[in-house]
């Protein structure tokens, strides 16, 4: 009698329901066939979102940057908070591809493909708020050294310019590890498609025939890109922490800033997998490759991250008093009984209380609970960075330069204007490439064990 190893045990009990390798290629290819009516919808909706969007900045750089709520002394509002926002959500993509298959942990297979992808757009979208903020959107290229002939180059002291080079390092390696790990995929959407988008595949999949060569270089490139950018994601989102932690602003002038902004990053990327995952589990009928066990382990996750934003949360405080200076203790009393105490206390109960319901068991395994739970973190998100922003420029040192910021509607219908072109090129990617991966996902299937599976190994 044959030994189950550890492995298919794991497999088995990841995907109960999948009985075949050509049932994964059946199931996961026909979501790229006609999209049904609540896919419609969502996409309507997206583009009318992009539509508000481009709207709303084309009238900013019409009018000036007058029409943005922005003043002395606080000179960052919506636009920069939804940026640092943007960078955050784009973390857990290279976390679940990169460090999770490094630490081959078995539940990735049917959500990294997704979080790979949210990666990608996440930061195309977060790449458009520092260009929003110029004003003067045609005086972006300032920021890219390159020659020229006006001898004029950017301040590489200013940890703006130090974004410029994280993000784009960022996009680059996240583009070329998500577009690596489609090739199997579009290669298995090549042979069962026809006409113009056969020729596309053909394009993309680079000529893929799955001989041994071909996956013994796939493989040694995959790890070594997993490798590369793994150190990604605690460097990049340290670099956008910089921005604030460099300078004296009370409230921001902390050695935290760093690991406090990575862990963030990491529980608001978790929890916008998750409200994704759940209605493309839906749309798709992919309820036999998104599980209940996948959404569980997710929420582990959200669990892990969330203990550590809430312990830095309470380190700032703690510190704040400790420090026996003033003005940051000051500071932080403003941010909880100040003008801004609404903000606060809403990612104090987002961020703080909200995620202790994950600790029960019946509310991890409940999709809609989880659903609600990951929106509630993403707007407590939100709002932790305009809590980090906003309070600490509008009361720093001097009681005569303190000020009151408020988004006005350009600023506000070009945030949530962002979600609609974030969600309409993740519906885009939808119909076109594969949102879970077939390839991986037939590695923790337990074939010899599997109905069927002995007339496909004959065949």
């Amino acid at each position: 009698m044959a030994t189950v190893t550890s492995e298919q045990e794991r497999g088995a009990l990841t995907h109960p329901d999948v009985q075949s390798f050509s049932q994964v290629n059946r199931d996961i290819l026909k979501v790229l066939s006609r999209p049904g009516r609540g896919w419609w919808a969502l996409f309507l909706a997206a583009t009318a979102g992009m539509v508000v969007f481009f709207g709303a900045w084309g009238y900013l750089v019409a009018r000036g940057m007058g029409v943005a709520g922005l003043n002395n002394p606080v000179g960052w509002g919506a636009l920069i908070t939804t940026f640092v926002f943007w960078v955050g959500i784009a973390h857990s993509g290279t976390l679940i591809s990169a460090i999770l298959f490094l630490f081959r942990a078995p539940w990735r297979q049917s959500i990294y493909r997704a979080a790979e992808a949210m990666t990608v757009f996440a930061v195309m979208t977060a790449g458009l708020f520092p260009l929003i903020h110029l004003g003067r959107v045609w005086h972006g290229y300032w920021l890219i050294p390159y020659p020229n002939e006006r001898f004029l180059w950017p301040n590489f002291r200013s940890p703006l310019l130090w974004d410029v080079f994280a993000v784009t390092t960022y996009f680059t390696v996240s583009a070329v590890f998500f577009y690596l790990g489609t090739i199997p995929d579009v290669a298995a959407a090549r042979d069962q498609a026809k006409g113009l988008r056969r020729k596309l595949y053909e394009l993309v999949s680079l000529g893929w025939r799955g001989t041994d060569r071909e996956w013994h270089h796939f493989g040694k490139a995959y790890v070594f890109l997993a490798a590369f950018a793994t150190p990604l994601v605690l460097s990049v989102h340290s670099v956008v922490s910089w921005d604030f932690a460099m300078s004296i602003v009370p409230g921001w002038h902390a050695t935290i800033f760093a690991p406090y902004f990575v862990a963030g990053a990491i529980f608001s990327g978790v929890a916008m997998v998750i409200t994704l995952a759940v209605p493309m589990r839906k749309l798709f009928k992919l309820e036999a490759y998104l599980t209940v066990r996948h959404f569980d382990a997710m929420a582990k996750l959200l669990i892990l991250t969330s203990l550590i934003v809430l312990y830095a949360y309470l380190t700032e405080f703690f510190m704040a008093w400790y420090s026996g200076e003033e003005v940051e203790r000051s500071s932080f009393w403003n941010r909880v009984f100040g003008p801004y105490w609404w903000a606060t206390w809403t990612m104090l109960v987002c961020n703080g209380l909200v995620p202790v319901l994950l600790w029960f068991r019946r509310v991890r395994r409940s999709i809609p609970a989880l659903f609600v739970i990951s929106i509630f973190i993403n707007i407590g998100m939100w709002f932790e960075r305009f809590v980090i922003i906003v309070t600490s420029l509008s009361h720093e040192y001097i009681p005569f330069a303190f000020g009151m910021y408020r988004p006005t509607w350009v600023e506000m219908a070009i945030v949530l204007g962002s979600f609609g072109w974030f969600f309409f090129w993740f519906l885009i990617f939808t119909r076109v490439l594969p949102p879970v991966a077939i390839a991986e996902l037939k590695e923790v299937l337990p074939a010899p064990f599997r109905r069927g599976a002995e007339k496909e190994a004959a065949a």
